[in-house]
């Protein structure tokens, strides 16, 4: 047994604390990125925005509003051949915009090559809840054998040493990072495990920088500040699952209670819904990692994306960063007790 005393920070335990700044416009502001990568020939460039790859945000639709941002939606894995056929057929899809989500099941490694070479994918996302598993390490390698010059992701982690491990020998070229920070997500409660979400991205981030490869802070974000905090403690993309919910773009009905009140349904992918929905039932040696949410209805996700790249340029104004890529480097954080005046707030 071991105790760790150092203290372990997230989102909402910090600030960031503003300096003297030269820009004098939030329109000033780049958020736009350029990567190049340790193991894949490829290039990309776009704002470092990922929708999750839930049943409820990972959509075709979704993909069609973030990627006129020149965002990236993780597409879920339940999407097989005949879909992407089907949406093929309808409409395009940009390589650079969008994500094939895969297990480590070897059975769905037919599937996933197919739809790779259909769709011309460019990235590919390793996703298991726990990518400590040393079958995630081996899966990887043999995606990499098979797409030698793709961009593979992996996850989810928490802590230096597994970054390292899925970097240099399961040959990705990036880390999906956070173990229970998502709104959706139980397995902290369930199991208590994790580790928060920002100190999590500040020691991934040094890990992963460290051997030319690239982290994703994968949930916890409640608000704009929380991105900005995520890509200030040294996030090369934002995972989002809870953000992009919500909307007339998501799917499912609106729902209407006695009250007025609207709402959309939003779930994570361990949750009995979810394990029932595409596999038939819990199975009865596991436990629910997820819960079913009612979220408030939002409008149109186009709203919410204008938001949050608005309070990130503001961010970037208040601390003299001219490129979301200057964030980690111009970024002091101040360790707070309290964030808001919440007076006259009900």
């Amino acid at each position: 047994m071991k105790i760790i005393t150092t203290p372990q920070l997230d989102f909402h335990n910090v600030l960031i604390r503003p300096k003297r700044t030269t820009i004098s416009s939030r329109s000033q502001v780049n958020l736009e990125r350029q990567m190049t990568f340790p193991h894949s020939t490829m290039t990309w460039k776009g704002i470092p925005i990922i929708a999750a790859n839930m049943d409820t945000t990972g959509t075709f639709e979704i993909y069609d509003v973030l990627s006129k941002h020149k965002m990236i939606t993780c597409l879920n894995k339940f999407y097989n051949l005949k879909s992407f056929q089907n949406r093929l057929a309808d409409k395009t899809l940009d390589p650079d915009f969008f994500m094939i989500s895969t297990g480590i099941d070897e059975r769905e490694m037919s599937n996933l090559h197919d739809i790779v070479q259909l769709t011309n994918a460019k990235w590919i996302c390793v996703d298991v809840a726990n990518g400590y598993m040393e079958d995630v390490v081996r899966y990887c390698q043999k995606i990499r054998v098979c797409f030698p010059d793709k961009i593979v992701i992996a996850g989810n982690v928490a802590t230096r040493e597994m970054v390292e491990e899925l970097i240099i020998n399961g040959k990705v070229d990036g880390v999906k990072v956070g173990i229970g920070p998502g709104s959706a997500c139980l397995t902290r409660l369930k199991t208590g495990v994790g580790v928060p979400q920002l100190s999590a991205i500040i020691e991934c981030a040094d890990a992963a920088h460290g051997c030319g490869g690239f982290i994703i802070g994968d949930g916890g974000i409640t608000c704009p500040g929380d991105m900005s905090k995520a890509f200030g403690g040294g996030a090369d993309f934002v995972m989002c699952g809870g953000v992009f919910s919500g909307h007339y773009e998501n799917p499912g009905e609106v729902v209407e209670e006695k009250n007025g009140q609207k709402y959309k349904m939003f779930y994570g992918m361990s949750s009995q819904l979810a394990m029932e929905k595409h596999y038939g039932k819990m199975e009865k040696y596991r436990s629910s990692e997820g819960r079913v949410i009612k979220v408030k209805l939002k409008g149109h996700l186009e709203d919410t994306i204008l938001d949050y790249l608005g309070g990130i340029r503001s961010t970037c104004a208040y601390i003299n960063a001219h490129k979301i890529k200057h964030m980690s480097k111009c970024v002091t954080f101040v360790v707070v007790s309290q964030q808001l005046n919440t007076h006259l707030v009900k």
